[in-house]
């Protein structure tokens, strides 16, 4: 089989995929290639480009719903649904950036496959919440569907959760329908400077506890900087902020592109670049000032979001890396490695260790969708991402 398969159908695609799992070869899917750094380096697999499958299928602005091919590029679909003053309510998370990319590469199916949302997530909720339906082909070469084109849809299993975040060990994405949301009319930050790391989440902890519903919070412990999104109605937006200040004793409100600045840093991360690893690590919100203090004398370096429960951590490439996972069991969360040299990926899983239990029921899950476990078996060590 060839060592690059660009298939441009869904019968195309079930082709090469059954081919592969009747030879047993494996198979590795790529949209943009914003992720493929991501997992163990030296994986041998037959790359599937997904861009054949780019495109937009119907798009309804007034229903609120948009069903795209799962390789059309991320930026494509953001100014898309932009032009008719809508959005991706869930914030994707473009890892390109982190690798050197470009950003908005990556592709809409990749963002989906990967799972992760970006900073709205706190309040809008994840990918998952907002995928309403896909077209998919198994790794047994059989093509399916999952959920449905409407928001609420109670038949059967509900697949679109499970394929949010499966990185395509289960099935490859061809088409994938959304949910998306008006953009809000007016967009503040509130921002408090000076903070350590423990004020600063507590801050925030205070911010979202609060009726000021807060969109997003973010410390970004490097530049001093601790920020309250609210979006909404003008009057609105300026009656919470007030109320914020008051809570909160004080803070400045910028808007346009002095905010923007501040969100930016959360999507692109100019001050985790470089060759120092870079670790995910979900927490609870309370506890991430925490774990940072016991990764502080390893040289390590921090930017907080979702009010404290995600903390993207840079470590020296030298320091013991697994004092990362060390340090998130002892305050129960659990790290990625995201971004690290070809050495350390070949010696540290790239996913948190699975409990066991966890573990024998995603290989149940692998198995029923995977059964010749052809789809990236390697990258994450054998182990299905979800």
């Amino acid at each position: 089989m060839p060592e690059h398969a660009r298939p441009t159908s869904t019968a195309d695609l079930c082709a090469l995929i059954a081919e592969a799992a009747r030879r047993g070869t494996p198979v590795e899917l790529r949209g943009g290639g914003s992720k493929s750094a991501i997992g163990h380096p030296d994986r041998k697999a037959m790359i599937v480009e997904m861009s054949g499958f780019a495109g937009v299928i119907d798009y309804d602005p007034n229903e609120l719903v948009l069903t795209v091919g799962a390789g059309t590029p991320l930026a494509e679909v953001e100014e898309m649904v932009a032009a008719e003053g809508q959005m991706l309510a869930f914030a994707p998370f473009d890892h390109g950036p982190l690798f050197g990319h470009a950003a908005g590469s990556a592709t809409i199916g990749g963002i989906v496959a990967a799972g992760f949302s970006g900073s709205r997530r706190i309040s809008a909720g994840g990918v998952r919440d907002h995928l309403l339906g896909f077209e998919a082909v198994s790794g047994r070469g059989e093509a399916f569907v999952g959920g449905a084109r409407v928001v609420k849809n109670v038949t059967g299993y509900d697949l679109p959760k499970l394929m949010a975040g499966s990185w395509g060990q289960l099935a490859a994405l061809t088409s994938v329908t959304l949910k998306v949301l008006p953009r809000p009319r007016t967009t503040a930050t509130l921002v408090l400077r000076g903070l350590d790391d423990e004020a600063a989440v507590a801050a925030m902890a205070r911010a979202m506890g609060s009726p000021a519903e807060v969109a997003a919070a973010a410390h970004l412990a490097e530049a001093g900087v601790t920020a309250l999104r609210i979006e909404g109605f003008e009057r609105s937006v300026a009656a919470r902020a007030a109320m914020l200040r008051t809570l909160l004793g004080g803070g400045d409100l910028l808007e346009g592109d002095a905010a923007s600045t501040i969100w930016d840093e959360l999507t692109k991360p100019e001050s985790l670049r470089g060759p120092d690893a870079l670790w995910r690590v979900s927490v609870p919100p309370s506890r991430g000032a925490e774990l940072f203090r016991a990764l502080e004398p390893l040289g390590a370096r921090r930017i907080y979001d979702w009010a404290g429960g995600l903390v993207w951590l840079s470590l020296p490439a030298a320091a013991d890396q697994n004092a990362v996972r060390r340090a998130a069991l002892d305050v129960g969360g659990h790290a990625m490695l995201v971004r690290a040299s070809e050495e350390l990926r070949r010696r540290i899983p790239a996913l948190h260790p699975q409990a066991p239990g966890v573990a024998a029921l995603s290989a149940r899950v692998k198995a029923a969708f995977d059964p010749s476990g052809i789809l990236s078996p390697d990258r994450f060590g054998g182990t299905y991402a979800h």
